[in-house]
């Protein structure tokens, strides 16, 4: 079951799950060939290869390909039971729903979607995500800020608008619902953030992003509706996915540990928007506290940009993974 549970309280018990699988579905990069030397992480080769007895497809129409976008399938375990979650539809109409026939995964298993944000490259393939899980009153986790015509400026002040979020006409018959609340959905093993305090001294947010109210552009910089997913393995700790961390990455882990009382992070993965001259600047002060949260397991992904990558990759060499479209992480 992935009915949902919204909680006004600021801390709430979610309950831990046994295990954790993430595949990737929509990002940035696809990289088949290089060796991924890390136990909890399996390359599209390595899982294919593994669940079909069989080498990967022999020609580019057989693999996932990258989009900029972002989008995984979360499956959580406890016991004999499981629950299927999908966190995001990228950013093309049928890039996720393509990716997924071609790892051969059937999105019909998915419950329950949650959305991290109003922004196309994340809710851009969500009417098909909604036809090909082909449930009557499919549950999608939203903000009612996910609905506002938004853009940004570029240098000369001229917006750029974004493309608006579906209507629920063409989301019909899914069910759209709304809370600002942390939240609970996959039988109490994930957890929705709900809007995420914005507390660092670094993590600003978006000073060109804009949103058309009233009849004109605002400034609308800290994109309230930003919202992350955290699961609690036995164990381990949380499993803390993001994005794009408009709120700021450290916002959204420490947000995390707040809400679910669970101190200890085992891994942080999804865009960590550090990418651009705007951003770069956040990427050692970002570092630092990562440092401080040490997680085993650190995949930034999508917006997180190729400088903090490299970063990151260095000052964290043993937690540190380069995510590929039809990469499966299992934890």
């Amino acid at each position: 079951m992935c009915a949902t549970s919204t909680k006004q309280n600021r801390e709430f018990k979610v309950k831990e799950a046994d295990g954790v699988e993430i595949l990737s579905l929509v990002d940035n990069s696809v990289d088949f060939l290089s060796a991924v030397n890390k136990q909890q992480v399996q390359s599209f080769r390595q899982w294919k290869r593994e669940r079909d007895g069989k080498e990967w497809g022999a020609t580019h129409m057989d693999l996932p390909f990258a989009e900029h976008g972002f989008s995984v399938l979360i499956r959580v375990f406890s016991g004999d039971k499981s629950s299927c979650v999908l966190f995001d539809t990228g950013g093309s109409p049928m890039g996720m729903v393509e990716n997924a026939e071609r790892m051969n995964i059937n999105l019909s298993e998915v419950e329950c979607i949650v959305l991290s944000h109003g922004h196309y490259d994340h809710f851009g393939g969500l009417a098909a995500a909604v036809k090909a899980v082909g449930k009557t009153d499919l549950p999608i986790i939203v903000h009612e800020n996910m609905f506002k015509t938004r853009g940004s400026t570029n240098a000369k002040g001229k917006v750029r608008q974004y493309p608006d979020f579906p209507t629920e006409a063409e989301l019909n018959p899914a069910r759209l619902v709304s809370t600002k609340q942390p939240s609970l959905t996959a039988d109490g093993m994930v957890c929705v953030t709900g809007e995420i305090p914005r507390r660092t001294s670094f993590e600003t947010g978006y000073t060109q992003h804009k949103a058309f109210v009233s009849g004109a552009w605002k400034s609308d910089p800290l994109i309230m509706d930003e919202r992350a997913v955290a699961v609690n393995i036995k164990g381990k700790g949380l499993v803390v996915l993001s994005g794009c961390a408009h709120a700021g990455i450290i916002n959204t882990v420490t947000y995390a540990q707040q809400i679910t009382g669970t101190k200890k992070v085992h891994a942080v993965l999804g865009g960590f928007h550090l990418a651009g001259k705007t951003f770069e600047n956040r990427i050692q002060p970002t570092i630092e506290e990562l440092q401080r949260i040490n997680p085993e397991l650190i995949v930034p992904s999508h917006c997180t940009g190729w400088k903090a990558m490299c970063t990151i990759a260095k000052t964290f060499p043993e937690a540190f993974v380069w995510n590929s479209v039809g990469n499966l992480y299992k934890i």
